[in-house]
């Protein structure tokens, strides 16, 4: 599989990303503010989405559009 963050940089199992815009958490009240550093990403069966776990939030998902790898 061929995962790509918003530049194109390949990403892979454990990498670190960086949030390149402010993105509001369905289900909460909690922001993620651009420049989040998000650590130890999963790769899914989509190509354009990752697990993850962020801050105060446990099992996010996120579209790759919105990350850069850091």
């Amino acid at each position: 599989m061929n995962v790509r963050d918003s530049n194109g940089t390949a990403l892979a199992d454990g990498d670190s990303v960086l949030v390149i815009k402010d993105l509001k958490v369905k289900g909460t009240s909690l922001t993620l503010k651009r420049g989040t550093l998000i650590r130890n990403i999963r790769l899914t069966d989509d190509e354009g989405a990752i697990e993850c776990n962020a801050e105060k939030i446990k099992g996010l998902v996120l579209k790759t559009e919105f990350l850069k790898k850091a």
